[in-house]
This record gives C-alpha cells, sequence and structure tokens, in this order.
C-alpha cells in the first residue's frame, strides 16, 4: 500500500516557473503548500529555456561589442572565444538561480516532494519514480503546472549530436561551422541570431510566409533584413521532408528546393504540454485534442477545486504568463476577487539581435478584429541613443484605433525592433493593457537622451504634432 503523508492546502504539480510562484505566492499568503517535480525546480525555463538562451545571447552580444569596439577608438584585437568558459558561465547562472529558487521554497515552508505527480480522484496526488519514493498527498485544492516539452517533426530523429532541439543545443561543446534552424519563431530566430554571432553559417527555414509569425510585419522585416545583412540565409515558405547523415553532418532535404549541407540540424518548431501521464482518472480534469488541460477564464478545470496553469494550458508558452496565471489561480483558491489574464495583451519579448518586444494587436490584427487603425512608425535611426551606442537598426510601431473624428485614439498594440527593446516595453505595455489614448501616453515625458524616446515620438506624431 502507498503510505499517505501530510495533508496540505494545496498541492501543485510541476515545479516550473508557474508552479514554483503558485507555490511561493501561496505560502506568501499563509497557505500550507506542497510542490511536486520530477525532473528539475525552474522547469525548462530556468534550466533548459529561457535563461541558458539569453545567457547565451548575451555571450554573442560582448563578442560583438569588442569585435566592433575600434569604431569608439577602443583596439582590442580580434576577440576569441573560449567555449569551454562560455558553457561553465551558463550553468553558473542557471545553478545560482536555481539554487535561488529552492532557498526561496523552503524559507516560505512549501514541502517539497522529488518524483511524478499525478492526479487522482478525491485531489489524490501519488508521487513516484523520485528521490521522495511510493508516497501519497491530499490537498484541499490541486494545482497542475506540468509544463511542455518539445515538438518534434517526421525525419528528424533527435539525436542531440547532428538533431538537436532546444534542450541539445544549449549545452553544445562547440559551435557548428554550419548549421540549418528548422523554425522561424522566437525560440529559432535567438538561435539563428546567437550562432550567426558566434561563427556559424546559418540557414533559417521558416514553413509560413514570414519569420517570427504574431509580429507585426514591419518588424518581423526588420529582424529579416538584419539576418540577410549578416550573411544568413532566410527561407520562408518551404517544407523540409528529412535530412541523410553524411560525412560527420547532414544534408537536409527541402521539397522542391535545393538539399542543404550541414553539420548541424536545430530543429525548433515549438513546444506540446506535458500532460500524457498525468492520471486525471476519475477525475473531471480534460485535455483537448492537442493535450492542453481545458481550464475556464480563471484557469479552473472540470474538477472541483483543481486548477490549471502554464504551458499545459493553451495560453501563450511564456514565463510571465504563467507567474500571472499563478497569482490568478491562489488569488481564485483563497476566495479572494480574481481578475482574469487578458491573453491579446501580454507582453512578448524575443532576444535575437535585434530584440523585439511587443504586446497588443498587429496593424493586420487590428483590421481583421474590425479596427478603423492609424499607426506611427519612427526609426531609431534618428534616436541621439542609438547613435551613441552604435546600434541604430530598428523602429517602434504603434497601433491605434481612429476615432469618430479620425484622430487616433486608444491604444491597441505596441510594437518595437532594436536595441533594448525587451527593456522598453513597459510603458507601450502599460498603455495597450489600460486601454490609453494616445492623447493620454502622449503627455509621458522620456528622459533624454534615451532609447525610450523613440516610443514618446511615435506616439506624438499621432497626436497630429510633433518634435523630431
Amino acid at each position: 500500500m502507498v503510505p499517505t503523508a501530510d495533508h496540505f492546502d494545496v498541492v501543485v504539480i510541476g515545479g516550473g516557473p508557474g508552479g514554483y510562484a503558485a507555490a511561493l505566492y501561496g505560502a506568501s499568503a499563509g497557505l500550507n503548500m506542497a510542490l511536486v517535480e520530477k525532473r528539475w525546480i525552474g522547469g525548462t525555463c530556468l534550466n533548459v529555456g529561457c535563461i541558458p538562451a539569453k545567457e547565451l545571447l548575451e555571450t554573442a552580444h560582448v563578442y560583438r561589442t569588442v569585435r566592433e569596439a575600434a569604431a569608439f577608438g577602443v583596439n582590442a584585437g580580434e576577440p576569441q572565444v573560449d567555449w569551454s568558459v562560455t558553457m561553465q558561465r551558463k550553468q553558473a547562472v542557471v545553478d545560482e538561480l536555481v539554487g535561488g529558487v529552492t532557498t526561496l521554497l523552503k524559507g516560505r515552508k512549501v514541502t517539497m516532494y522529488n518524483g511524478h505527480g499525478r492526479l487522482h480522484e478525491g485531489r489524490r496526488v501519488s508521487i513516484s519514480g523520485g528521490e521522495s519514493g511510493e508516497v501519497e498527498v491530499t490537498g484541499d485544492a490541486v494545482i497542475i503546472a506540468a509544463g511542455s516539452e518539445v515538438r518534434t517533426i517526421p525525419g528528424f530523429d533527435v539525436d542531440g549530436k547532428i538533431v538537436m532541439t532546444s534542450d541539445e543545443v544549449l549545452s553544445i561543446p562547440e559551435v557548428p561551422g554550419t548549421a540549418v534552424i528548422i523554425g522561424g519563431g522566437a525560440i529559432g530566430c535567438e538561435f539563428a541570431s546567437m550562432l550567426s554571432d558566434m561563427g556559424s553559417q546559418v540557414t533559417l527555414l521558416e514553413i509560413l510566409p514570414k519569420i517570427l509569425p504574431g509580429v507585426d510585419k514591419d518588424a518581423a522585416q526588420v529582424v529579416e533584413r538584419s539576418f540577410k545583412k549578416r550573411g544568413m540565409e532566410v527561407r520562408t515558405g518551404v517544407t523540409v521532408t528529412g535530412h541523410e547523415p553524411s560525412d560527420g553532418g547532414t544534408v537536409v532535404n527541402i521539397e522542391g528546393g535545393d538539399p542543404i549541407k550541414t553539420d548541424v540540424v536545430v530543429v525548433s518548431v515549438g513546444r506540446k504540454p506535458a500532460t500524457a501521464d498525468l492520471g486525471l482518472d476519475g477525475t473531471g480534469v480534460q485535455t483537448d485534442d492537442r493535450g492542453f488541460v481545458v481550464v475556464d477564464e480563471l484557469c479552473r478545470t472540470g474538477e472541483e477545486r483543481v486548477w490549471a496553469i502554464g504551458d499545459c494550458i493553451d495560453t501563450p508558452q511564456l514565463a510571465h504568463v504563467g507567474f500571472a496565471e499563478a497569482i490568478v489561480a491562489i488569488t481564485d483558491i483563497l476566495g479572494e476577487p480574481a481578475v482574469p489574464i487578458d491573453y491579446g495583451r501580454v507582453p512578448w519579448g524575443i532576444y535575437c539581435q535585434p530584440e523585439v518586444a511587443f504586446a497588443g494587436h498587429t496593424e493586420e490584427s487590428a483590421k481583421e478584429a474590425g479596427f478603423d487603425v492609424v499607426t506611427s512608425k519612427h526609426r531609431y535611426s534618428a534616436n541621439s541613443r542609438a547613435k551613441i551606442i552604435g546600434e541604430q537598426e530598428g523602429l517602434v510601431k504603434v497601433i491605434a484605433a481612429k476615432g469618430p473624428d479620425g484622430r487616433a485614439g486608444q491604444v491597441l498594440g505596441v510594437h518595437m525592433v532594436g536595441p533594448w527593446v525587451t527593456e522598453q516595453l513597459g510603458q507601450g505595455y502599460l498603455a495597450v493593457n489600460w486601454e490609453a489614448t494616445i492623447d493620454e501616453v502622449a503627455q509621458f515625458i522620456q528622459p533624454h537622451p534615451t532609447l525610450s524616446e523613440a516610443f514618446g515620438d511615435t506616439v506624438l506624431d499621432m497626436t497630429g504634432r510633433r518634435l523630431h
């Protein structure tokens, strides 16, 4: 018989961003929390996702800065990369952050179990296959935060050496001479940018008509032009049909096109919910035909007192969305008023070079939604701080609804591409999320000289008057 351990106010299945955020937020509200994780605290994000990927992108940024330092009168010579040191630094950053989260959980008295959690009727969670042994816990409430796993495609069996996913490419022993990236979404573009900056000859393949689906077309075009200018080959509207290993590398076959010889292939075609082995028998928790747990606007499942959050539900697969959903779920569990998340307005950040950040509608989606729109664009080439730092590539684009008087009204979307835009989106996101008008946002004072002045100029232009 499996022994039953303690009963908790809330049992969380999954220790990624959504799961650990729920445990921390619940504990800070005085709830007795249990957290079940089978692999690693921090989930994909901290271990094989956001954090290590951005650390390698920062390495690429440092390398690029040193390489171009002569333009500032700083003669550092041709930089050399010690990839082993790069990998050590990446792992040190990951370990420190994972350790920090673990310390927070312990400090807030969250009980942690190592093993695979499965939900059964009566809000019973069985735990097996890990250091905690075979045990069963119960909760007044349960939060499913099972996360996601990489998707693969037929004809590209992952071996971790020639064909790899994001899990493997973040730990490659050396920078490959050539690389084919399959998938031109956010993750694919980040890998393409990093590898190209580090010296790989990169070919980026995307089945859709443009890279970065979901990004406004003007911003996506800036990224594509930058990639090509840096020597990358970008092919859109192409379908891969498999590969044939050859001479230590492989040849990627393309439907109706010439094959591509490469050292490595990185399959970056998205992620799928990790819900195949969650138990759920005898419960009212349902999954859709793609494996996502079905929830309502407050992340409640079909089972009483069971919620689901993060990558295992059909919402944007972003760590900060998982954080927000954790707060919604815990707030609802506490019986306090919870505000549903408006997923059409969440902020996005893509950390390729140049960076991309956006919130709200694209111009195209706003029109499809029935809005008569007004748009404005300002390029960083006219921005004083961009000139100072030597990164003038990119633009800010604001989409607003046209009012009855023909003037720009409510801000519908803000799209940025260029230097450090992931750090600049805050005021654009607030404008979109708070349904601010152009006239209201135009009153924001932008410090000078800053990159954020590009946003201020873009908005001010939409009032019919401008400074620059």
